[in-house]
């Protein structure tokens, strides 16, 4: 996704349009599920329903915010510009992926 949502900036094609997508596609069925796979290794099983719903509500509240606010950041600093907001997508997905290896798996026996 990281390639993909910057290469919607780049690409004036239908056709490679069409690529970038597929990839912004393929990632987003990942970025779905990962999350709530990471973190079922490490939740005791009596208790995953209560933390797998509090996790959600940290999925949930960013995206409302994003809803929310995104507007007056578009305006302020983007200049409306929708294509710099996908790239601003990208950059944060970046991010995103390069603090998960901040994760660390707890061996247990």
């Amino acid at each position: 996704m990281v390639l993909a949502h910057p290469g919607i900036r780049v690409h004036r094609e239908p056709g490679l349009l069409l690529v970038s997508m597929v990839g912004v596609g393929i990632a987003w069925a990942s970025i779905l599920a990962m999350p709530y796979a990471m973190l079922s290794n490490a939740l005791p099983p009596a208790k995953m329903g209560f933390y797998m719903g509090v996790f959600n509500f940290f999925i949930v509240l960013p995206q409302i915010l994003a809803s929310v606010g995104l507007g007056w950041v578009m305006q302020r600093f983007l200049g409306n510009d929708a294509t710099k907001a996908l790239l601003l997508g990208g950059v944060s997905v970046l991010l995103a992926a390069l603090l998960t290896l901040r994760v660390r798996k707890e061996e247990t026996e």
